[in-house]
């Protein structure tokens, strides 16, 4: 019930690339009997054609194996094509075999650069620059048989049409990340090259219990709308949709069922940001409150159409600019709430402190009824029969929808696992998870890497509270390894993420390059920003210290030399001074796509 049948052009899954002095030629190598792909280096543009050019004994052309094509960007003057150059198979999903990107590399159609202005030039060499991050994304999986977007209920559901149709037309657009830049070759049309790719994680294991066999398998999908970096990427768009909102699959598979059960998380549907200014947590603020219902409520309708019923269980804290946030959505929630959309705080921190994390089953008390009647997906393989589906999902949130999160959505994961083990008789009324060493440590495993990979892409770091969700209790070592992640976050926050974020909005279409459009990345840096430079101010922080230091030894035998010790470290507090007050112009700023201010 679940095989995709077949589409009439299936993608191609191992390709040559032609390097010639006007164009790139990719010739399928995988046994397809298909034309060849053109692109020309001067303009982008692409055609079809029967037979590989010949090659000029003066220069031999550059040959590279890829795996895919991920798509097309077109900038000011030129075209660039990013095509993957190495893959590593990570296993499979509902019997179709998924691998992940391990390398991607950009191929610059841009010879048309050469009849530019120097300035217009200028612009693009920096615009290009920008795809070097790109070339660097983590988290990317594709499969060449089936929809990786889609979750084991949705592509169940597919009709015997849509079934025919080939992938990227099948596919979830907010789940497909290549999703822009597969415009040009859906226009070209181009369908065995049209290479659907999720950004996410995937990872699964197999466990035995007693004689029987069971896989499972922990999906992520990223959802596109309001992608981006920690700080950079707060809240709510005016159109509901939230930033780090992701889907997570987990699914069990065992002597011909499958098993199925979807939860989400994202950022609270309010308009809020947290703009970086050098301090280690920057206020939280909130925009625009009188737009906040009809925030909130575009964003309840999108989860009910997609998902069902939703209950949105809220770990961030009540006091301090947390508080704030929690106050806000709980009393705009009211004018929401309805048989089918719930609302629940439960104080992480408060309740659970920093290592008590076992009173989670405080919280698994107040939500275990809504996850039993909304249930999971349910197939029997043999019979071609739905048993059950599900007809609701939890939504989690805490502030970066991270690390209390996960160590959340692991509990309800298991606790999920554990009631699909009982309904299919592998285990007892009383048999839980940890009563089988080898799948206990096998299920804290893949939901300790799931969490890692999603916060590596949102972060730039490994998840928090890693620990707990890996070994079930805290360690040393664990809190050791986050206190270092939270400098590295920060680090990252104030200093990376800006050029990242800039990476991220040019391949999501999220600004779209054109020639008639003043926004140069030079042309937002004016006044003040142009010039402020942290490393330049912290140097001078720190020259002026070492010479009011080295003045100060000698002070007691020459008052002026007293005086000139005074003066530098004067001088020095005062530029750190003024840094600390204007802390915003020195992080390192999308220049694209400015932030709410």
């Amino acid at each position: 019930m679940m095989e995709r049948e077949d589409s009439g052009q299936k993608l191609y899954t191992r390709m040559r690339i032609w390097e010639f002095p006007d164009k790139y030629v990719i010739e399928p190598t995988d046994g397809s009997s298909r034309s060849s792909l053109a692109v020309s280096r001067i303009d982008g543009s692409m055609k079809l054609i029967d037979e590989i050019p010949e090659c000029s004994t003066l220069r031999v052309p550059k040959i590279l194996t890829i795996f895919g094509v991920v798509g097309m960007l077109r900038l000011l003057a030129g075209s660039y094509l990013l095509i993957i150059t190495e893959r590593e198979s990570v296993g499979s999903y509902l019997g179709h075999p998924i691998f992940k990107i391990s390398s991607m590399k950009v191929l610059s159609c841009d010879y048309s650069l050469n009849n530019t202005p120097a300035e217009q030039k200028k612009t693009e060499m920096e615009f290009s620059g920008l795809l070097n991050v790109a070339e660097k994304t983590s988290g990317l999986f594709f499969s060449y048989d089936t929809n990786l977007t889609l979750s084991a209920q949705r592509l169940n559901d597919l009709g015997d049409e849509s079934r025919l149709l080939p992938l990227w037309r099948q596919a979830e657009p907010r789940f497909l990340w290549n999703n822009y830049m597969l415009e040009v070759l859906i226009d070209n049309k181009l369908d065995p090259y049209l290479l659907p790719v999720v950004q996410g994680s995937f990872h699964y294991f197999q466990a035995a219990i007693g004689k029987d066999i069971i896989d499972i398998t922990l999906i992520a999908r990223r959802c596109t709308r309001r992608n981006g970096t920690r700080m950079w990427r707060r809240g709510a768009d005016p159109d509901g949709y939230v930033a780090n909102f992701v889907e997570s699959e987990q699914i069990m598979q065992f002597n011909g069922y499958t098993a199925s059960f979807v939860q989400v998380r994202g950022s609270i549907p309010l308009l809020w940001e947290q703009i970086v200014d050098l301090t280690y947590k920057p206020k939280y603020e909130l925009l625009k409150l009188e737009e906040a219902p009809r925030v909130l409520e575009r964003h309840f309708l999108d989860l009910r159409k997609k998902y069902g019923a939703v209950l949105a269980v809220d770990l961030v804290n009540t006091h301090g600019g947390e508080g704030r946030l929690c106050e806000k959505f709980g009393s705009t929630m009211q004018d929401v709430d309805s048989d089918d959309v719930r609302y629940l705080h439960f104080d992480f921190h408060h309740i659970c402190g920093h290592i008590h994390f076992d009173r989670l089953s405080i919280l698994y008390e107040q939500i275990s009824d809504f996850i039993e009647t909304n249930g999971y997906l349910l197939l029997n393989n043999q019979k071609g029969e739905k048993m059950k589906e599900q007809l609701g999902v939890v939504r989690t949130n805490c502030i970066d929808c991270l690390d209390r999160t996960n160590v959340t959505q692991s509990m309800i994961g298991r606790n999920m696992l554990e009631y699909q083990l009982r309904r299919l008789g592998v285990f007892g009324a009383e048999e839980t998870i940890s009563s089988h060493p080898n799948l206990d440590k096998s299920f804290k495993i893949l939901w300790a890497n799931h969490g890692d990979d999603i916060s590596v892409q949102y972060s730039g770091t490994p998840a928090l509270k890693g620990d707990f969700v890996r070994f079930g209790h805290r360690t040393v070592e664990g809190i050791l390894k986050d206190g270092w992640n939270a400098l590295m976050r920060y680090y990252l926050n104030n200093f990376r993420d800006g050029t990242k974020q800039d990476a991220i909005d040019l391949l999501q279409g999220h600004f779209i390059v054109s020639v008639n459009r003043d926004m140069a990345p030079s042309s937002q840096n004016q006044g003040l920003e142009s010039i402020a430079s942290f490393p330049v101010a912290l140097g001078l922080v720190l020259t002026g210290f070492l010479f009011a230091t080295m003045s100060l030894s000698q002070g007691r035998y020459d008052f002026r030399h007293f005086f000139f010790s005074l003066m530098w470290a004067s001088i020095s507090v005062g530029i750190a001074a003024f840094v600390r007050a204007n802390g915003r112009l020195f992080c390192n700023r999308p220049r694209l796509h400015k932030p709410r201010c």
